[in-house]
């Protein structure tokens, strides 16, 4: 089932990022084949980490790898080449495996899917490593007014939005969480956690023994 919903996944963040071009051109083609690209190598590094650490990786851990690997590119996928996709896509899946142990073993935030680490620090990754990848000197497929000398500019750019981001939804989540808990509790008891959710709130049990 993981490797099948990953396998969607993939498949379907083509139409994401390409989609974005809103043609079929050469652009919508050059996203497709770094998002791929990403992806593999976003696999490939969380499965390397698994393997050094563990002695074996996991399907769970290379699906995750390549989730990253698109988290990551997806903010630069117009903009850079292969040779950058090759480059996000490996620091993607590093950066987000060392920030999902961080979060699970030092920080101890049940985030059952990953989502932060994942989505949240690959998507910044993305954001700024554009910087420095888009410019046709460098590595990328080229984007408008960038290049190698304005990397560093275009970088506290980039940085700032993050910034934003980041402020803007802290901001309108704590927003929304507090008046939804004005209706109903934002978290389960812990007797729900132990039995499982699946149990306690739909009746029905995932996995069977």
């Amino acid at each position: 089932m993981v490797v099948m919903g990953a396998a969607m996944l993939w498949v379907g963040w083509f139409g994401f990022n390409a989609g974005s071009a809103l043609s079929a051109s050469t652009d919508a083609g050059m996203a497709i084949l770094v998002t791929h690209i990403s992806a593999a190598m976003g696999a490939l590094a969380w499965m390397g980490i698994e393997w050094f650490k563990q002695g074996k990786p996991t399907v769970v851990g290379i699906a995750t790898g390549m989730v990253a690997g698109l988290a990551s590119i997806t903010p630069a996928a117009g903009t850079v080449g292969p040779q950058g996709a090759l480059l996000i896509g490996l620091m993607g899946g590093t950066i987000c495996y060392l920030a999902t142990q961080y979060i699970k073993s030092v920080l101890k935030i049940d985030d059952s899917l990953d989502v932060f680490p994942v989505h949240g620090v690959g998507g910044i990754l993305g954001i700024l490593m554009l910087s420095f990848l888009s410019a046709e000197s460098v590595l990328g497929a080229g984007a408008s007014g960038l290049n190698a000398s304005s990397a560093m500019n275009q970088f506290y750019i980039q940085l700032q939005g993050v910034v934003l981001i980041v402020v803007w939804t802290l901001v309108f989540t704590w927003i929304a969480l507090k008046i939804t808990s004005f209706f109903t509790a934002l978290r389960v008891t812990e007797e729900d956690e132990v039995q499982g959710l699946d149990l306690t709130q739909h009746n029905e049990m995932n996995l069977i023994d």
